[in-house]
């Protein structure tokens, strides 16, 4: 049973297609790897399914409810937690005040809210930081609170957007053992990432883009010994 349905999705910024048809589908607790070029349709692509951007063509439907051009709210409230490609914290509020305004979208009153961000801090390991400011952290603890303030939203699907990029290698692991962790309590996950030594040992499942359209769409296996990606992503074959 499918959780998301993508179904020709079309996407225009003047005479740039960014998005150019774009079909799958994504099955409740898949682990869903989404890679390709710089400039390939990615991340407009989160922002059409989280109806940040309004889509041209084509339907979203979510939990077999048809949500395209709905507003943004609605996505995150139906349960579709999201993070950015740069990290956007609110600078000057706490820690704990970031994971609380992700926790409002669903939580029955500031009470609830304060107890789902405190959850969402302490899995992402950030708990003993949460009466700081957020503009006091580094770039490593901002990747993870905006981990923990789209947790605290409780999703079904989670969208990462190159939560890896910047890492050192064993900040890299620490965060691939977190987020196998998030994945093996039940949600859903898309993943936005560079790191081939990461998106191949983490997803299930990978989908390349390449000019707005899905190239292809198989096992890390598969897609390591493509010769499509190879040519337009990849570089050179891929050892799993």
């Amino acid at each position: 049973m499918s959780l998301l349905s993508i179904n020709g999705l079309v996407k225009r910024f003047g005479g740039l297609v960014a998005v150019d048809g774009v079909s799958f589908n994504v099955g409740k607790g898949e682990l869903v790897g989404l890679i390709g070029p710089n400039g390939a349709g990615k991340t407009t692509l989160f922002d059409l399914i989280c109806q940040f951007l309004k889509t041209d063509k084509g339907t979203v439907i979510f939990k077999n409810k048809d949500i395209t051009n709905k507003p943004p709210y609605l996505s995150a409230m139906m349960g579709i937690g999201r993070t950015f490609q740069i990290v956007r914290p609110l600078l000057n509020l706490t820690v704990l005040d970031n994971a609380l305004a992700g926790a409002i979208v669903k939580a029955g009153g500031m009470e609830e809210a304060r107890m789902k961000g405190l959850e969402a801090l302490k899995l992402v390991g950030l708990n003993d930081k949460s009466s700081l400011k957020a503009g006091s952290l580094n770039i490593a603890e901002m990747k993870k609170l905006e981990l923990a303030r789209a947790l605290a939203s409780e999703p079904e699907l989670l969208l990462l957007d190159e939560i890896l990029a910047g890492l050192n290698p064993s900040e890299i692991d620490e965060s691939l053992k977190l987020l196998n962790k998030i994945h093996e309590s039940g949600v859903t996950i898309i993943i936005i990432e560079h790191v081939m030594r990461a998106i191949m040992k983490l997803s299930q499942r990978i989908i390349v883009l390449q000019e707005g359209r899905v190239i292809a769409d198989g096992s890390p296996k598969e897609i390591a010994n493509d010769k499509m990606v190879i040519k337009a992503y990849l570089g050179e074959r891929y050892v799993l």
